[in-house]
């Protein structure tokens, strides 16, 4: 699955050969850019990234290759990895959506361009959030996604919205049937929901968790207290405990009023309200206590590419003002930029989501202990491959 996908599994390889898509043909002035994201994400590039870049640098042409899934951009790096010190031409100059942990030995290699020390005039925009998440100089966060809760403002007052675990359960509880989130293991907002609730369990403590660190024993410690929690706040939930199929379904409940408020990704709200799925009454907020989970995609840049210089020149105008703030209005996602390098009319707007904290969960065993533990102990009348 495409949306949202921040790091690449060391496991496509084996399938990247095969599926690696047409390479695109180096020529000097080209930049050969390649991504794995999904469709708006493409779109933004081809209708806002390419026609601006290229304006403001006659002679420069980006070439925007879709790189079809993730085993198809390892594929790519992998053929960069080996044409590293040879004249060989790796015929890439820019990844989006791909981490430079991969592929295996590339870093202790160079493949990856180090942007921190690129001398980007426009590095130091960057959210220190999207670089303490990352903790990688070799990528380059520049947009995000988070997710947070969506609300008819018809029906809640922006000054009455929850901000804190305690006050949204409390409203929950307070406005029965009126509350949904999806299944955990069918789309990230209601499994950042249930782990928002595993955060509350566990004194609101991110680090506690690490993808190195689970155990069973640990897991049963650690999550059975927000099975109770997510068991007592059942009841109250749309139809006394009904939860939705995806992320996308929620969204279609609260804009047919069937509810006044849902966990939803930033970006696909923000699409949703931009282009008319969702009413211009629905409001936005973020919890300040802790934020629910999300994550920065970012770009790479190979060390080896023919357009190297031209790439680097790319990765700082997409940290420009006037790309940040498309990134918001025209992909929905949130800048990667702190929120005082886009424009004030957007802080504004979006002043109740602008994050305090972007928590990341691991994966690995703790995902698949977390979907387990949800069917069995908070939904076990919910068949978990419907």
């Amino acid at each position: 699955m495409k949306r949202r996908d921040f790091i690449i599994s060391a496991g496509a390889l084996a399938a990247g050969a095969s599926l690696m898509p047409r390479l695109a043909q180096a020529a000097p002035g080209v930049i050969d850019w390649y991504t794995s994201s999904d469709q708006n994400v493409l779109d933004f590039w081809t209708n806002v990234v390419k026609p601006k870049f290229e304006a403001a640098n006659p002679g420069v042409t980006l070439n925007l290759v879709d790189g079809g899934d993730n085993a198809g951009l390892q594929a790519i790096a992998e053929r960069a990895l080996a044409a590293l010190g040879s004249n060989a031409d790796p015929q890439a100059d820019m990844f989006e959506g791909f981490d430079a942990r991969q592929p295996v030995g590339a870093l202790d290699k160079g493949l990856w361009v180090d942007i921190k020390a690129a001398g980007l005039s426009n590095y130091d925009k960057i959210n220190p959030l999207a670089l303490e998440l990352d903790g990688m100089p070799q990528n380059l966060p520049y947009r995000g996604s988070q997710v947070l809760l969506a609300y008819d403002t018809t029906k809640l007052s922006p000054d009455a919205v929850p901000k804190t675990w305690a006050d949204l359960v409390a409203w929950i509880k307070a406005n029965p049937g009126q509350f949904i989130y999806n299944r955990p293991n069918k789309g990230g907002s209601g499994g950042n929901f249930v782990r928002r609730a595993i955060y509350e369990a566990n004194g609101r403590d991110p680090s506690l968790f690490k993808v190195d660190n689970y155990t069973a024993e640990a897991a049963g410690k650690m999550l059975d207290p927000a099975w109770e929690m997510l068991k007592d706040l059942a009841p109250a939930l749309m139809d006394g405990g009904a939860y939705t199929s995806g992320n996308t379904q929620s969204i279609q409940l609260l804009g047919q009023g069937a509810v006044t408020m849902i966990p939803a990704w930033s970006d696909q709200t923000i699409a949703a309200i931009n282009q008319g799925a969702l009413p211009e009454t629905t409001g936005l907020v973020q919890l300040q206590d802790l934020g629910f989970p999300g994550g920065f995609a970012r770009l790479t840049i190979p060390t080896n590419g023919v357009n190297k210089d031209a790439a680097l020149k790319l990765a700082d105008f997409v940290l420009t003002e006037e790309i940040q703030s498309a990134v918001l209005t025209e992909l929905g996602g949130f800048p990667g930029v702190s929120w005082d390098h886009v424009s004030a009319e957007l802080r504004e707007k979006y002043k109740d989501v602008i994050p305090a904290s972007i928590p990341v969960f691991p994966g690995g065993d703790w995902e698949k202990a977390i979907n387990e533990g949800w069917y069995r102990a908070v939904a076990p009348n919910v068949d978990p491959n419907a």
